[in-house]
């Protein structure tokens, strides 16, 4: 068999503001190039789900960076700090914005990724991963899982997310992936299908995939709500689609 290893470690980036934050970075050994992945965390928090993502995206070829959007909160077991983020309502979407350009320009910036970086997020994540894609025009492809609140509704207006994300589509700057189960209720079927005619009506590039049986949060093995086909499938079409369009 041929060698086969990965370096995987944490690393310090700058942040929204040029402020210091925490991520987690694999990559396959050997000088590359590999195209590159930047994940957004869902809600539950930055642990072990996503450094397991992580790696699983170097495991596959590509550099992929998890970036802590919580990190200013403090350190501590990841469902604490998940906690405090809730009562905090979450994080602005201006610092996520500012975050999530650090962990691109910071893949960028290594001599072993290909030029080409994809974001992906599930959850709170794939609501952010969408936002980011509308406002922003350095990433070349985008993974949505089941966001929920891409479609806010008029009396859900935080301060820290003041726009509905489904009113920025015409702003998306590349192809986006989407993936959702049709038992899930946020977002619901309807929820699903408003977005879809928004990408539709501004011509956007896009493949959504819903699957039946599933609900909310389906890649999720550790918990009740794994789904083990529909997941492999879902694995399938995004391995796919960041091949296309980071690897090809």
């Amino acid at each position: 068999m041929a060698y086969e290893g990965m370096i995987a470690e944490s690393v310090t980036i700058n942040g929204n503001n040029n402020e210091p934050i925490s991520a987690y970075q694999a990559r396959p050994m050997g000088p590359g190039p590999f195209p590159g992945v930047v994940l957004i965390h869902h809600l539950p928090g930055w642990g072990e789900f996503y450094r397991e993502m992580t790696r699983k995206f170097a495991h596959h070829g590509y550099a992929a960076i998890s970036h802590n959007l919580y990190h200013r909160l403090g350190e501590g077991h990841p469902d604490d700090v998940a906690a405090k983020a809730r009562a905090e309502g979450g994080v602005a979407d201006d610092q996520m914005v500012g975050d999530t350009h650090g962990a691109v320009a910071w893949l960028r910036a290594q001599p072993y990724v290909n030029g080409k970086v994809g974001l992906i997020g599930s959850c709170s994540g794939g609501r952010q991963a969408f936002v980011y894609a509308c406002r922003r025009d350095d990433i070349d492809a985008v993974v949505e899982l089941w966001g929920g609140r891409v479609v806010q509704a008029e009396d859900d207006r935080p301060a820290k997310q003041p726009v509905s994300p489904i009113t920025m589509t015409k702003d998306l700057c590349c192809p986006l992936l989407g993936l959702f189960g049709n038992d899930d209720r946020a977002p619901s079927p309807e929820q699903v299908d408003q977005h879809e005619a928004e990408l539709k009506a501004h011509k956007k590039d896009y493949a959504f995939h819903r699957y039946d049986g599933a609900g909310h949060g389906f890649f999720y093995y550790h918990r009740p709500m794994y789904r083990v086909e529909q997941a492999l499938d879902g694995w399938e079409k995004i391995f796919a689609f960041f091949g296309k369009h980071l690897a090809g």
